[in-house]
């Protein structure tokens, strides 16, 4: 049982490969995580640097891509672009829940006639509620009247009722979010730290893996600890050990993740 559970670990860490000026030392990472993490996040820094080429050269490697570019557009052009990340084969991708339930809709529709089309897998459509970054201060300079945590639940409602895979959020609201959701709706956290102090840290509503995984969440987010650790296969393969931890403290209390993360 304990490998089946660091295995299963291992597929639940998502690296975020947001790296440097050359695609070489992306790849670098890749080489050197492939191993220990089961995603490679590729954002809108690496993408605008090196285009579909990183997203190729990562799966010739063996690794799964989460397409982090956040669509959020006008229904007709996100499913456009939504069709393009199904042709790429990605894993993963996202769209932002405040770019309303039809945009949502007409992705989903999109990418299971082009999946089905081209034969490519069905990939994990997962919406971004409200960015990690973001406190309920900011909402309020930003005008809205509720906090995030009455924000979040509703946006992750209405991309269920849109057909979407899961959401992007923080592990503070996951419980809110299996409440309403269920067991089968995928949940993916960003701002995760550990006991390490980043520097110049802007993730505001954090929690470390261990806390995210009990709480629910299904995939955890990690960069920076990673990133700027002395030995980041060790923080790697430390991560995915809270995450295993957590696993058997919740083992039999919620069903497996969903097919289509594979």
């Amino acid at each position: 049982m304990k490998n089946k559970l660091n295995n299963n670990a291992k597929e639940r860490l998502i690296f975020a490969l947001d790296i440097g000026e050359d695609i070489n030392r992306a790849l670098e990472w890749v080489e050197l995580l492939k191993d220990h993490v089961g995603i490679f996040k590729v954002g809108k820094e690496s993408y605008t640097r090196f285009g579909p080429e990183l997203v190729l050269k990562i799966q010739e490697m063996g690794g799964k891509v989460f397409l982090d570019l956040k669509f959020h557009d006008i229904p007709n052009t996100v499913a456009r672009a939504a069709e393009a990340a199904v042709k790429l084969g990605v894993s993963m991708f996202n769209l932002h829940a405040l770019g309303g339930k039809k945009m949502m809709e007409e992705t989903v529709i999109a990418v299971e006639k082009m999946a089905e089309k081209s034969g490519a897998s069905m990939p994990c459509i997962l919406a971004v509620t409200v960015l990690t970054s973001l406190n309920d201060d900011d909402l309020e300079m930003l005008g809205f009247s509720e906090t995030a945590e009455e924000i979040v639940p509703n946006l992750a409602r209405i991309a269920l009722d849109a057909g979407v895979s899961g959401v992007v959020a923080s592990a503070r609201d996951v419980v809110s979010i299996r409440k309403i959701c269920g067991e089968d709706f995928i949940i993916v956290t960003p701002g995760i730290r550990g006991s390490m102090k980043v520097a110049g840290d802007d993730q505001k509503r954090i929690l470390t893996p261990g806390e995210a995984i009990r709480r629910g969440a299904d995939f955890i987010v990690v960069g920076r600890p990673i990133l700027m650790s002395d030995d980041p296969v060790s923080a790697a393969d430390e991560i995915c050990k809270e995450i295993s931890e957590g696993l058997e403290q919740v083992r039999g209390q919620r069903p497996g993740v969903k097919s289509q993360n594979k």
